[in-house]
């Protein structure tokens, strides 16, 4: 039996982070992969895919400038799958080099194999080859992520219904989708399968979507999305699907209607990937959905020696947090003090349009009962948004009417996830409304709307008394 001081079980962005900044400890460190290759659900499925995926269809479609020359203008006539495709793999094969290269740089061991525990302090490795290894560890970290909710009710089929994974494999574009879920992965495919001009059904069986951004940017969404012909389907629920002799598909809905289109995707939540753990040898439990309980300070679970990160603990699972969640269980595991991240971190959509946001709505901010007031600007209002040809989007930031400090900061509308860091630095080192009111910004750019929307909350602000 081989023994580590630290074993890792996954490596997305949590588990490499973690097994990066364990090595740099000075610590023996074991990744375990059951993927074919490193870099989890982010890489191969999840994160980097969709992303690219999006920039591909962008760029291919010719979508960005189509302000200028019309809507039937294209980059690309006559659009494949395998257009798509094409850069999906050389990102990813970069990606995957690049993590590769980290780990052997670090001196971090790397084994193929998917693990269950045999005992609190031992796992049992099923190898490619159908081997077996034994391990032992002083820690444990968690970071298997997630794999699609698959009701059994839906006959996926890998060719015309599709779960979140699945859609990446497409053979064809389809002249129409069908979207079940509303959530992040769902609309992002959405909105990007519509800038190729495939009509887009989006059914959701809530009243309202993604219910953590300020309700005024989704309304600017929604606004936009209905504008170009997606059609958003709200207290909808899905009674069953049924694929046809001809190929297509039919939803039907509870309350009778039907939706007729090529391809259906599933994209109504995400369950972690548990099963194979067999968590109750090491005392652990999972929730309904494959969830696991951490400390949110430290990633600790009940079971003191096996942490766990990333998406298999819940929300946010975003990449970015994940990191930083990997990072501080590596830390607090081998007794080492970890900075702490900042209270607030910015959430990033890619869809189309982008959307990201820091800090409080304007719904906490009135729940919390904080007199204050907010500033808008719209991308229109830049000389860089007329250069690019971009005629939707917004900034809005909310200010507290007492201290003038910045609240929140949200955005919809192109490079939204670029542009939100400025928000995020004024945001957690407790700027003011002055700090933009009295500051150059570069001109042209779409970061000027952060001067727009605070001089538009300062005609409202009450005059600064001495």
């Amino acid at each position: 039996m081989d023994h580590y001081e630290f074993i890792v079980i996954g490596s997305g962005p949590a588990g490499r982070r973690a097994a990066i900044q364990a090595a740099k400890f000075g610590k023996r460190v074991l990744v375990v992969e059951r993927g074919r290759r490193v870099g989890g659900v982010s890489v191969h499925t999840g994160t980097i895919p969709s992303k690219t995926l999006r920039e591909t269809a962008l760029n291919l479609s010719g979508w960005r400038e189509r302000g200028f020359y019309g809507r039937s203008y294209r980059v690309k006539q006559d659009l494949t799958a395998e257009d798509l495709s094409a850069r999906l793999n050389i990102t990813l094969t970069h990606e995957i080099e690049v993590l590769e290269h980290q780990f052997a740089r670090n001196q971090v061991t790397t084994l193929r194999g998917e693990a269950k525990f045999i005992d609190t302090d031992k796992i049992e490795v099923a190898g490619e080859e159908g081997e077996t290894f034994t391990f032992s560890a002083d820690r444990f970290l968690l970071a298997v992520g997630t794999i699609p909710f698959r009701p059994d009710s839906i006959p996926f089929d890998g060719e015309s219904i599709f779960d979140s994974d699945e859609i990446l494999n497409l053979k064809r574009l389809p002249r129409s989708l069908t979207v079940i879920g509303a959530g992040v992965i769902g609309i992002e495919y959405a909105t990007i399968y519509n800038t190729l001009d495939v009509k887009v059904t989006v059914i959701e069986p809530r009243e309202t979507m993604l219910d953590f951004i300020d309700q005024e940017l989704i309304e600017d969404f929604k606004h936009q999305l209905r504008d170009r012909g997606m059609s958003l389907r709200f207290g909808a629920k899905m009674k069953k699907i049924t694929k046809r002799e001809d190929g297509t598909c039919i939803v039907e809905l509870e309350d009778g209607r039907h939706i007729k289109s090529d391809t259906v995707l599933f994209a109504a939540g995400r369950m972690g990937a548990v099963s194979s753990l067999n968590l109750e040898a090491c005392g652990l439990e999972h929730d309904h959905r494959g969830r696991i309980s951490a400390d949110p300070m430290t990633f600790q679970t009940s079971v003191s020696h096996i942490y766990a990160a990333g998406d298999i603990i819940g929300f946010p699972s975003l990449a970015s947090t994940s990191m930083e969640q990997g990072r501080i269980a590596a830390c607090h595991a081998f007794e080492v003090t970890a900075y702490e991240p900042p209270k607030y971190f910015p959430y990033g959509i890619y869809a189309v349009p982008e959307m990201s946001t820091i800090g409080m709505t304007e719904e906490e901010v009135r729940e919390r009962g904080i007199p204050y007031e907010c500033g808008i600007a719209r991308f229109r209002e830049t000389s860089r948004g007329h250069i690019m040809g971009v005629d939707t989007g917004m900034l809005k930031m909310i200010f507290s009417l007492k201290t003038r400090r910045l609240l929140g900061c949200h955005i919809v509308g192109e490079g939204a996830t670029e542009l939100i860091h400025i928000g995020q630095a004024v945001l957690n080192l407790g700027g003011t409304l002055e700090y933009f009111v009295e500051n150059t910004f570069n001109y042209p750019t779409l970061a000027e709307a952060y001067k727009i929307a605070a001089l538009d909350a300062w005609n409202r602000f009450p005059p600064l008394t001495k």
